[in-house]
């Protein structure tokens, strides 16, 4: 069947929805039909301005599309009367005014979205020693005089020398900012020659305020391939006075790593667009932290980053198109302190950036920061530490030994790539529990405590309804499908359970399970198909044959300890986890959530100094596995399709959970012999 030539493809991101429309069809009409979440008030008269949206250019390989400014109708009119009245953000079209003229791809900012994103990622409590690279001083200084014609800079030094008397500080290798020199005169005078300064790493004195100063604030981001997170934290106290997230804004250029290598590769300065639009993001976020504690930006004097290494690269504005082949080479991998100025980050003038170390190619600054928290190279049990996101970063070993890698898990977990899946959003169902017997299923969704089955539900969720299904929701109605035995040990969908339930239907070839219908017709209909199963098989298989790489690396067989970290990680049920096989057995007492570990690391970097040499110090030692050239992934990737895996044992879990029979659509399953089953339906 050939294309309309009156016809256009159109792709929404960061929901991955696409159609195709008559060419100057709205594109909010687009959105609207193919059930893109984005808001509008005025129904489409350019007045609420609540659908702004942006448009992206380039060649899409991931999308198989190539969209061009040409391919969206001009600014018009009613676009312009808006942008005089109330403003809008360079690069911004009113969706209910762009038409649709050829292939697109359309970008729905988080604040053009009716269910704005939940970031999990918050501070973790945490008891961190304080030694903040940043420290202030306060002193008085020598006024100058006419038989002691020395520099005002000098006196200051030698103030601080003998008022505060630091012997680690060498006062005479003591560096000055440029800029703390041009305002140096003025600071002193203003302050009636009482000053206080801050000097970075006892090195560099980077701040001067006239008079009396008390605070110093830092901020630690974490750069996922999803989310940016950010804490600010009193450099004094270590208390975190603000914590916000946001959706990393690359996502219009691919929701996973590689798309976003190829974007580079396939559109000359790509990686440019990249580096601007993160740290425009980075700059908002800073905007909303300080603005929730009180503070200005200005008065940010130090930050720490981690983030995995194509989001390292992209930050410091470094081509990463050679992390998309073998050998997957960084330009560098140690540590690297900057002026935040350099980053184009909006914070003091003479503010430190610290960019924690990555490992290799594929493991980050994130799992270092992940190691800094966790500490695992400390422990004498073997640890397994697992930071479960779109690309999975895996840490094997103990104080003898520590092995690290990464394995392409892909969004699946997320939401992405399922039919009704969504992030973490209000409405986003997160919890799911299924009768064995009669195959009724009872939910929980973000936003409300109480379960479908209970009484109120319906009112607590009135008015954000539900909207499909988040990571951890998907991680358990699969878990609840299989232990029901609608799911098969290879990950079929059973027709057989149709007689069981009208829940379970035909879909096409397939079968599939009806979780929620809604009696509002503008509500979506949740539903799980063969296909969305198969791409958590693939997700967790690639996961589990990770962890399996380095197991064999460390030569063993079982760990004593599993803890989860990321966001993702940090909100899945791990019993629901270990039924699908996503990690080797353990008993489930072991397993745990650490939270947002990577950036817990990238806090404790922030505010104890010495936490900055350890994590270099013990990057040098951990071994790298590399997965894409390991012989082995292969084979243990395809044995751990099957539920929870085709041949490793789970004792632990089997003493907390009466485990399915194996059964396999086709092939033979346990105690069969040679005898075949037939495909159900």
């Amino acid at each position: 069947m050939t294309e309309s030539p009156r016809e256009a493809l159109v792709v929404f991101t960061p929901s991955g929805r696409r159609g195709r429309f008559l060419l100057g069809t709205p594109l909010l009409s687009c959105a609207r039909q193919l059930g893109v979440d984005i808001d509008s008030v005025c129904g489409g008269r350019g007045i609420c301005g609540r659908c702004q949206i942006e448009l992206s250019f380039g060649e899409f390989a991931k999308h198989g599309i190539v969209s061009r400014p040409e391919h969206a109708s001009e600014w018009n009119a009613v676009e312009e009367r808006y942008q005089s009245r109330k403003g809008m953000k360079p690069g911004r079209r009113l969706a209910c005014q762009a038409q649709l003229l050829g292939d697109l791809v359309v970008d729905v900012p988080a604040d053009s979205q009716v269910h704005k994103q939940v970031v999990r990622k918050r501070a973790e409590v945490r008891a961190i020693e304080l030694d903040p690279p940043v420290r202030l001083y306060y002193v008085e200084v020598e006024e100058p005089d006419m038989h002691n014609p020395t520099g005002d800079l000098e006196r200051l030094l030698q103030a601080l020398e003998r008022q505060w008397g630091i012997k680690d500080l060498n006062i005479r290798d003591l560096t000055v900012d440029l800029r703390v020199l041009q305002g140096l005169q003025q600071a002193l005078r203003q302050g009636d020659w009482k000053v206080t300064v801050a000097i970075h790493r006892e090195q560099v004195l980077t701040t001067i305020w006239p008079g009396f100063h008390d605070t110093a604030y830092g901020v630690a981001i974490d750069i996922g391939s999803t989310t940016i997170a950010a804490h600010l934290c009193d450099l004094s106290t270590g208390e975190v006075l603000a914590s916000s997230g946001i959706m990393n804004p690359q996502i219009r250029f691919g929701e996973d790593l590689m798309s976003r290598v190829s974007y580079v590769m396939m559109n000359p300065g790509g990686d440019k667009e990249m580096t601007r639009a993160v740290r425009e993001g980075i700059n908002r976020l800073l905007q909303e932290v300080c603005a929730e504690a009180g503070i200005e930006t200005s008065d940010l004097l130090n930050a720490t980053f981690v983030a995995n290494p194509i989001m390292h690269h992209l930050l410091l504005g470094i081509d990463p198109t050679e992390l998309g082949g073998a050998p997957f080479a960084l330009t560098f991998n140690s540590g690297i302190t900057l002026w935040a100025e350099q980053l184009d980050l909006e914070m003091a003038p003479d503010a430190r950036v610290y960019v924690l170390p990555c490992i290799a190619g594929h493991v980050g600054a994130d799992a270092a920061g992940v190691i800094l928290s966790e500490q695992p190279h400390l422990r004498d049990e073997v640890s397994l530490v697992v930071d479960v996101g779109t690309n999975a970063e895996i840490i094997l070993g103990n104080r003898q030994r520590l092995l690290a890698c990464s394995s392409p898990t892909g969004p699946a977990f997320e939401g992405a790539q399922i039919s009704s899946g969504q992030r973490a959003a209000p409405g986003a169902i997160e919890r799911v529990r299924i009768d064995p017997h009669t195959l009724e299923p009872r939910f929980r969704v973000i936003g409300s405590d109480l379960w479908s089955d209970e009484e109120g539900f319906s009112e607590s969720i009135r008015r954000m309804g539900v909207t499909g299904i988040c990571g951890s929701g998907i991680i358990e109605v699969l878990a609840e499908l299989f232990l029901a035995g609608v799911i098969l040990s290879d990950g079929t969908i059973d027709g057989a359970a149709a007689a069981r339930s009208p829940r379970v239907f035909q879909d096409g070839r397939t079968f599939s399970y009806l979780l929620h219908e809604s009696a509002d017709p503008e509500e979506p209909r949740i539903v799980i198909t063969q296909a969305d199963v198969r791409a958590i098989q693939l997700a967790k298989a690639a996961l589990y044959a990770g962890i399996r790489l380095l197991m064999d690396h460390f030569g063993v067989e079982r760990v004593d300890r599993i803890q989860l970290a990321g966001a993702f990680g940090s909100h899945i049920d791990v019993k629901y986890a270990m039924i699908l096989g996503m990690l080797p057995d353990c008993a489930l007492d072991k397993v745990s959530s650490a939270g947002n570990a990577a950036g817990t690391g990238a806090r404790i970097a922030l505010l104890n100094q010495q936490a900055r040499d350890e994590i270099e110090r013990v990057v040098r030692s951990v071994e790298k596995i590399e997965t894409a050239v390991e012989v082995r992934f292969q084979e243990h990737f395809v044995e751990a399709m099957a539920i929870p895996h085709r041949s490793a044992p789970y004792p632990e879990l089997s003493r907390a959970v009466v485990l399915p029979k194996p059964r396999f659509a086709e092939g033979p399953s346990e105690g069969e012999g040679r005898r075949r089953r037939r495909r159900a339906g």
